[in-house]
């Protein structure tokens, strides 16, 4: 019994880690967007089981920026973290944000990835039409 609580115990902890490092990252991304012009909307927007990181606005675009961190590179980059599962969940809350506001016009799936942690010297990439819903999507 007390190597399963020590387990969970390093779970919780490891856990804890990156949704540490998940915050610092999506600061990074919202001083970044910032400084490129973007207008913050909402941050953790939440619907269902989706959750938009970041929702901003560029001239009359609606852009929905999923932020990916990582430390190192050994199991790939960020970007390429945003699966087509993520991305059928951020399109579905991204809709409902839409009805949520009435907004008719356009919008943007954006990525920005963060790449470094604390004290070190960090990459961050903004990757504009990551991807989109397709035609026949509702």
């Amino acid at each position: 019994m007390q190597a399963v609580y020590l387990n969970y115990m390093t779970l919780s902890f490891e856990m804890s880690i990156q949704r540490k490092q998940g915050q610092w990252g999506e600061d990074q991304a919202v001083s970044y967007i910032l400084n490129e012009g973007l207008i913050l909307l909402e941050r953790n927007w939440r619907y269902k089981r989706a959750e938009i990181d970041i929702i901003a606005k560029e001239g009359e675009i609606l852009v929905f920026i999923e932020v990916k961190t990582r430390s190192y590179t050994d199991f790939g980059s960020p970007e390429e973290k945003v699966g087509k599962q993520k991305q059928r969940f951020l399109i579905d809350a991204g809709m409902a944000y839409m009805r949520s506001i009435g907004h008719d016009w356009e919008i943007r799936f954006d990525i920005v990835s963060v790449l470094g942690k604390p004290g070190d010297k960090i990459d961050v990439r903004h990757f504009r039409d990551a991807f989109f819903p397709g035609l026949g999507y509702k």
